[in-house]
């Protein structure tokens, strides 16, 4: 089964599911069936962790924060 990103065009979540071609997925906050399949966003090995953060901080200035873990997103609001 392959995994697709979602976004229902309801209530505008993003969610990953698990998706056979036969199945019909629904929204799991609201339950619609009114989903666009969005592009998968693919996770490299960073082995270096200046690029790492140099990354992350250009998606944080994009208003993305999904690549930084708890400790690095408190720091963040401080």
């Amino acid at each position: 089964m392959p995994l697709y990103v979602y976004n229902c065009q309801d209530c505008n979540a993003e969610f990953e599911l698990l998706v056979r071609s036969s199945d019909v997925p629904a929204c799991p906050s609201c339950g619609s069936e009114k989903l666009q399949q969005q592009v998968a966003k693919i996770c490299v090995e960073i082995k270096y962790p200046a690029i790492a953060k140099s990354w992350r901080r250009a998606a944080a200035a994009g208003g993305d924060l999904t690549n930084f873990n708890k400790k690095e997103l408190q720091t963040k609001k401080s």
